[in-house]
């Protein structure tokens, strides 16, 4: 564990991002056992009035994240600068990210279908930075040998056509893949090579005189959907709280902190 932590995050110079992830997680976990609780009226929370002028964590978030950036910028690579300056960063895009959908639709959706988008960010962003700490990206690692320089050259152009896939399956409607795609070797190329999901620009484009295409994107649209939604959606629920019904939102406002 220890040679694993010096060759792939000290040694690269992770440590940062591996601080600003950390406190990333532990905030939104941190805010959601809070803001839950607070809807629950459980715990020390539990008598938090809502009322009045109300500041969402969005507003201190920016500003850490701002601070964190702009700190991270000033501070070079050397010292406890960049550590402090990652943890403010991290600390504030946790908090931004946990209002993800408040932002998107400029409304308190915070206990809302919509605000599922807040909780799937988060896990987006942790997984997609995690990926990178774990070595997924093929540069910045020092004293490397020739045998390694040779094969950075492979690498970036795997990289590149990963790219390339990974736009091919982001035009075909498969958001998710084409991000991971970037990252993850040849993960993009099941989406490229797969049937555009309906309403997609490539499904607008080139299935308009198809119809059996069409057809059949609307199928496995449709039994993707029933096959992984409800599972996305446990998952989200277990995570970030399930949304409020809608008898309950007609008569909440801002109930959660």
């Amino acid at each position: 564990m220890g040679h694993w932590l010096q060759r792939n995050i000290i040694e690269p110079g992770k440590l940062p991002l591996l601080l600003a992830l950390t406190s990333f997680v532990l905030t939104f976990v941190i805010t959601r056992v809070i803001t839950r609780m607070i809807r629950a009226g459980k715990g020390p929370f539990r008598n938090i009035d809502s009322g009045g002028v109300h500041i969402h964590h969005v507003v201190p978030g920016v500003l850490l994240t701002i601070a964190g950036g702009f700190g991270a910028v000033a501070s070079g690579r050397h010292g406890f600068g960049p550590a402090l300056c990652a943890v403010l960063f991290g600390v504030g895009v946790g908090l931004v990210l946990d209002e993800f959908a408040l932002i998107l639709h400029l409304d308190d959706v915070y206990w809302t279908e919509q605000g599922r988008k807040s909780v799937e960010m988060v896990v987006l962003t942790a997984a997609l930075v995690g990926l990178v700490l774990c070595g997924f990206v093929p540069f910045g690692v020092n004293d490397t040998s020739q045998d390694e320089l040779a094969g950075r050259g492979s690498a970036v152009v795997t990289v590149a056509l990963n790219f390339f896939f990974a736009l091919l399956a982001l035009s075909k409607g498969k958001a998710r893949i084409a991000l991971f795609g970037v990252i993850v070797p040849f993960i993009a190329v099941i989406g490229a090579l797969r049937v555009a999901r309906p309403g997609s620009p490539w499904a607008k484009r080139f299935y308009r005189g198809r119809p059996r295409t069409r057809a059949k994107s609307q199928l496995r649209a449709y039994h993707h959907d029933r096959r992984w939604v409800v599972l996305s959606r446990k998952a989200q629920d277990w995570i970030g709280g399930a949304p409020d019904t809608p008898a309950v939102e007609s008569g909440r406002t801002a109930d959660r902190r």
